[in-house]
């Protein structure tokens, strides 16, 4: 298990910087001078409770000097042989004070995890991966890595926009959204100020937080968290 950082995916070709949209990310030429010459896999991060700001700074097509602020937390080596265990540790000569290997903590029991998520949820963090470190790097979703959190998030497709009341008259009340399976649904906490002003584009995906489902399907206590990139 290890903690899940909540920043920008960002894989590493040997020659570019990859979000996961599968755009170039423009970052500085002294961040990548010492990276590997083969492919590693990680978040782009600061501190817990930073996204927006990390994703302001990696977002920006000319690289400011608040790139000193990050760094790239490594979870995977895609093309090394053998376990998790000996893939990150092809990385290990090139850690630094910009590529650091995120722990991975053997996990002996439930109660450990759970233990492991609490701490990390007190300190801000959004929750643990738990994975299975014979399994191959997989690119995309799988039964071998799960997020634990203390809420479940999934994705929802943006497909209308609701009004605001009182003081949020005139921008953003809530996003129409509709879920994989059909479902509809209102999507009206989580939003900043800013984000109300300029809500997702109709057609976007977003990523948002809920407790549990309802027996009709719909997501209870839904909140936003970010728009997909």
């Amino acid at each position: 298990m290890s903690e899940k950082l909540d920043g920008i995916r960002a894989y590493w070709d040997g020659k570019h910087l990859i979000s996961r949209g599968g755009k170039i990310i423009h970052a500085p030429k002294w961040f990548t001078k010492d990276y590997p010459p083969f492919e590693i896999d990680g978040e782009l991060w600061t501190k817990r409770g930073d996204f927006d700001h990390i994703s302001s700074i990696v977002r920006d097509k000319i690289a400011s000097k608040e790139w000193h602020q990050i760094t790239h937390n490594i979870f995977e080596v895609p093309n090394a042989k053998g376990d998790l265990f000996e893939r990150l540790r092809k990385v290990k000569p090139y850690e630094s004070k910009i590529i650091r290997i995120i722990p991975q903590i053997p996990l002996q029991s439930k109660k450990d995890m759970q233990k492991f998520l609490r701490f990390v949820e007190s300190k801000d963090g959004e929750g643990v991966v738990v994975r299975d470190p014979n399994a191959p790097y997989i690119a995309k979703r799988t039964s071998k890595a799960l997020k634990v959190k203390s809420f479940y998030d999934t994705e929802c497709k943006v497909v209308g926009y609701k009004e605001g009341k009182g003081k949020y008259r005139g921008v953003l009340g809530s996003l129409s959204c509709k879920l994989y399976n059909g479902i509809l649904f209102n999507l009206g906490s989580g939003f900043s100020d800013k984000e109300r002003k300029n809500p997702p584009k109709i057609g976007d995906s977003v990523t948002f937080k809920y407790k549990e489902m309802t027996k009709n399907g719909k997501p209870r206590f839904p909140v936003f968290l970010r728009a997909k990139r």
